[in-house]
């Protein structure tokens, strides 16, 4: 009897989570989150992870599952080793398992594998994000164009936490990021079914905006300040936080705050999407055609159950 990893992907706020909990219901399944941030403990209100009441009793891996004050830092590489060592089990018991988040390197990570990449001195680490902060992304890509071109044309620009991990490598290993990816991906002992959500622009942009005022009223504001002694970690280099603390440290207005706060979203949701549509293996549905869902799964998984 085969195995199948149904795969949920899509933007924030496009409506991910609610389908995998309605798709584990049907299935009788459980949920792995590809999420890298809501897989902190601290990090609860900014990454939007979902209430016990929202999962309605749907068992979910990989939430609050480590700290942000862990050691060595929590990566995708950590994400694949965890993540096939449990479906191994989790397959001796459910015939499908769900993994849905927004996060397309741990996703990858599982579905093709990643490259071995050497261990990173927290020196090395710690370096580079002072220097993100003092002297900004530009800088940064400033030398990763000089140091690897090759990645530099492909990586997310737009991405921080991507930059700094290959100069982490070139620094460390005096190599190319480039020279570590052999392109190969690993066979895996199961099959794959790769939906993705996606919705107008305008639609997808009003939820965000929304969701961002919900989560300012939820007290993210709070949440980030209470966080603000450790925004050097890596973890918190991302959106939701960066833009307070910013505020926190007088560069901008709370109504300047906001609006960068909602800014910031809709880019890293349209930079998700220019991600994922290089995928030529995911199906696309809008979140709400739910018939239209099924009856794709039906044709492609039920029918090997």
């Amino acid at each position: 009897m085969s195995h199948f990893l149904l795969v949920i992907s899509g933007p924030t706020a496009v409506g991910k989570t609610a389908l995998a909990i309605e798709l584990a219901k049907r299935y009788d399944t459980v949920i792995l989150s590809a999420d890298s941030r809501q897989v902190f403990r601290e990090m609860a209100i900014g990454t939007a992870k979902p209430s016990q009441e929202e999962m309605q009793g749907v068992k979910h891996f990989f939430i609050d599952h480590v700290s942000i004050h862990d050691r060595p830092v929590y990566d995708a590489a950590q994400f694949e080793k965890e993540a096939i060592s449990l479906l191994e089990e989790l397959f001796k018991v459910h015939d499908v398992v769900i993994m849905a988040g927004g996060s397309g390197l741990y996703a990858n990570a599982v579905l093709n594998g990643l490259d071995d990449m050497p261990e990173i001195p927290d020196k090395i680490r710690e370096g580079l994000t002072k220097e993100l902060q003092e002297k900004g992304l530009d800088f940064l890509l400033q030398e990763l164009h000089e140091k690897d071109p090759l990645y530099y044309d492909k990586v997310d620009r737009g991405n921080p936490r991507r930059v700094q991990r290959a100069l982490e490598v070139i620094r460390h290993t005096g190599k190319a990021f480039s020279d570590f990816h052999t392109g190969e991906p690993k066979q895996r002992p199961f099959k794959v079914i790769h939906i993705g959500l996606e919705r107008d622009r305008d639609e997808l942009y009003d939820r965000i905006n929304k969701r961002m005022d919900t989560m300012l009223n939820q007290g993210l504001e709070e949440e980030a300040k209470a966080l603000y002694p450790y925004r050097a970690l890596n973890a918190l280099q991302t959106v939701g936080y960066k833009e307070i603390f910013e505020f926190m440290e007088n560069a901008y207005s709370r109504d300047e705050m906001i609006e960068k706060l909602k800014q910031h979203s809709r880019q890293y949701a349209k930079r998700q999407m220019t991600w994922l549509k290089k995928d030529g293996t995911i199906k696309w549905f809008h979140p709400e055609g739910q018939k239209d869902i099924l009856e794709y799964l039906a044709k492609n998984l039920e029918g090997s159950l």
